[in-house]
């Protein structure tokens, strides 16, 4: 196996995909010690038996023809879990691959439980087994090895097969609808945009108070922007449970921010510290008539426990007769929303999630719907 390194081979392996109905593709990329992912290696195969791998680190290659496949409305390009290849491919190309289909998304509407690994799907679909050996190693070392190689192929090759049979499943049972909601969201540019001003939602969940949410917007989009000016991991420039502690303290002088535990010795006094004492007085000059808590802070506040006990449940029940995992119908926090409001704003109450789960949950919310135990199982009746 050898990779491809120059524009020309490049060119002439995505123009042969390019002719295919469908292309798998993967990516192997390093961001431990950076903000943003390095691509490393990129793999594609096509159901006529081509594969090959690309070496996005070869001087003078040019990904162009790579990105214009990932463009070609022709042919359909097909992923694992794609979160973070789109959102390289989005990052390096500034483009996200139309058409495209994610078999991880598409195995759960098809019963195989939730986030389903690509190795289970191998094994469950194609019948095959992965040497995962390589999985964890420095893909931006060169030479790369035989194993490491191989490994990668492997990634495409198989997704070849998991992706006919679960596209023919999708048929047969009539739920490639289904899919569409999800795909809309992983081929959305503002999923992959991570602007500082909205970081602080990542961690909104653990705030009570409109003060320290204001805190938390500065501090949390200060480190995001530094994050990304330096290219290197949040983590370096300020640990989340130090944005947490800054938040809920809001220290607002040198002395005030070193007695935090999760400050460093002397860190208050550098310029970073500076910088962050900065961000907390902005935090402090913002309207609070104009902060709101966090949507999950709110849903808590009632007395409707037993009741999203009772709904998930029902959502168990109706997932496993209807051979989908829970995931895909509705989340936690949907299901706290609909125990609180029969006009909740929330995916389960429209389109196919309405119609299989959404209007049994309004059902038994209200009485007219009951759930018992038969032979091991739980089943779900109507109430006369």
């Amino acid at each position: 196996m050898e990779l491809i390194s120059a524009t020309q081979a490049l060119s002439d392996a995505c123009a042969r995909l390019a002719a295919q109905p469908f292309v798998t593709v993967d990516t192997e990329f390093m961001r431990e010690t950076t903000y943003y992912p390095k691509l490393c290696l990129i793999q594609m195969a096509g159901p006529d038996g081509f594969a090959c791998l690309v070496d996005p680190l070869a001087k003078d290659l040019d990904l162009k023809p790579f990105f214009d496949l990932m463009a070609d409305e022709s042919t359909v390009k097909v992923f694992h879990s794609a979160r973070q290849d789109l959102e390289i491919i989005w990052l390096l190309g500034g483009l996200l691959p139309h058409p495209f289909f994610d078999t991880q998304v598409a195995a759960m509407v098809c019963g195989y439980g939730d986030s389903v690994s690509y190795e289970q799907l191998v094994n469950d679909v194609a019948k095959a087994r992965i040497d995962k050996s390589s999985r964890f190693t420095d893909w931006s070392r060169r030479p790369l090895s035989e194993a490491q190689l191989a490994y990668a192929l492997s990634d495409v090759t198989h997704l070849v097969t998991i992706y006919q049979v679960l596209a023919a499943e999708l048929v047969r049972t009539d739920r490639g609808l289904w899919l569409d909601e999800e795909m809309a969201v992983l081929t959305s540019p503002e999923t992959y945009q991570a602007e500082p001003a909205q970081a602080w939602r990542r961690l909104s969940g653990r705030m009570r108070k409109p003060r320290e949410i204001a805190v938390l917007m500065e501090v949390a989009g200060w480190r995001e922007a530094e994050a990304q000016s330096r290219n290197v991991p949040r983590g370096r420039i300020l640990k989340d449970e130090a944005v947490i502690d800054i938040a809920t303290a809001g220290p607002r002088s040198v002395e005030a921010l070193g007695r935090l535990r999760t400050i460093p010795a002397g860190f208050e006094r550098s310029r970073t510290g500076t910088e962050i004492l900065a961000a907390v007085e902005r935090g402090f000059t913002r309207d609070l008539s104009q902060i709101a808590l966090p949507e999950r802070s709110r849903s808590r506040r009632g007395g409707s426990g037993a009741l999203v006990d009772l709904l998930k449940v029902l959502l168990k029940a109706v997932a496993e007769a209807e051979g989908v995992a829970p995931k895909i119908i509705a989340t936690v926090d949907d299901l706290e929303a609909l125990a609180e409001d029969d006009a909740a704003d929330v995916a389960v109450l429209q389109g196919w999630r309405r119609s299989l789960f959404g209007d049994k949950a309004l059902a038994l919310k209200h009485g007219r719907m009951a759930l018992s135990v038969e032979r091991g199982r739980v089943t779900v009746r109507e109430l006369t």
